[in-house]
């Protein structure tokens, strides 16, 4: 470790890899693989099967993010605050619903924006831009991979947690039925 990250971490800035767990506890996940792009501005979320509609005036997207050894037919809701053009990783521009959700890495948690984008031909269904992370005292190390803590569960989270091995089959990239197989 060099002197100035050694300054740097003993001034309360926190180290991360270049892929972390995260949790969205707003949408009910609790760890996922996520992939920390300093190039990219906006963060970015698998959504499937999304569909838009009105409750009470205020659009609402209800979609779904497959995680392994999730059920299909669990549908995360939540409502829209923006709809923008974000460059895809093509460098194409395309219109996007952005959603707020809190973001759970380690024992810290804060509220992000997130784009909600088909990203089945992508490695991590999760990419954590620049504008999710400035401001939070964190410093990416492109050399290492999970450096932070497991997500810490929120107490309206009550799905997988790091002791029934989710965590490790997610970091192997195997779906949670692969792994018990």
């Amino acid at each position: 470790m060099t002197k100035p990250l050694r300054r740097r971490l003993a001034r309360g800035m926190s180290e991360i890899g270049w892929r972390e767990f995260v949790g969205l506890s707003d949408l009910g996940i609790t760890a996922l693989r996520a992939k920390i792009d300093t190039g990219a501005r906006t963060s970015a979320l698998h959504a499937v099967d999304l569909e838009v509609d009105e409750r009470s005036g205020v659009p609402w997207a209800e979609f779904h993010v497959p995680l392994p050894g999730e059920p299909r037919w669990k549908r995360c809701a939540t409502r829209i605050i923006d709809q923008r053009p974000i460059k895809n990783t093509s460098g194409v521009a395309e219109s996007r619903y952005v959603v707020e959700t809190t973001l759970v890495l380690g024992q810290r948690h804060w509220r992000i924006e997130v784009s909600l984008a088909d990203r089945e031909k992508m490695e991590f269904d999760l990419i954590l831009g620049r504008t999710a992370i400035r401001g939070r005292r964190l410093l990416v190390n492109p050399g290492r991979s999970f450096l932070a803590e497991p997500p810490i569960e929120l107490p309206a989270m009550a799905h997988a947690s790091p002791e029934n091995g989710l965590m490790r089959t997610l970091k192997r990239g195997k779906s949670a039925n692969d792994a018990a197989n």
